[in-house]
């Protein structure tokens, strides 16, 4: 039987990119930074408050896995932003969203009142895009 869910992956252009983006603008932990195979990276960080959580900060490139097609046309979709990867949550939705603003998040919708809480949507470096709320107790 399963009983619990460790690891997500989040398909990045870059990881380098993402690990500034998901440490510095998001505050998320460093998990593992590891050299992977034939020049790969393995690269997971955690929410702060979520440490047994791992998020796969996976690079869209061709290998065993992608073909040279299958990268393109991931790549396009994620810079698309067809891509809705997750919901995070907080606390204080104001404070953390004019928070993420002062470092450069771009944001797709403000806080707005939805019948679970408060929801504003937002892209990370790549173009996935992502619910942060602030649900109701």
């Amino acid at each position: 039987m399963i009983t619990k869910l460790t690891h997500t992956c989040i398909y990045v252009l870059n990881q380098d990119s993402a690990y500034d983006f998901y440490v510095n603008k998001l505050g998320f932990k460093v998990h593992t930074d590891a050299p992977m195979g034939a020049g790969g990276r393995w690269l997971t960080v955690t929410p702060p408050e979520q440490p047994e959580l791992e998020i796969t900060l996976f690079l869209v490139t061709e290998s065993p896995m992608f073909d040279k097609e299958t990268v393109q046309s991931m790549t396009t979709l994620i810079r698309k932003g067809a891509f809705g990867a997750a919901v995070f949550t907080c606390k204080d939705i104001m404070t953390t969203y004019e928070e993420l603003k002062a470092k450069g998040v771009v944001f797709k919708k403000p806080p707005t009142k939805e019948f679970y809480g408060f929801e504003a949507l937002f892209l990370d470096d790549s173009g996935n895009w992502f619910s942060l709320a602030q649900l109701q107790s």
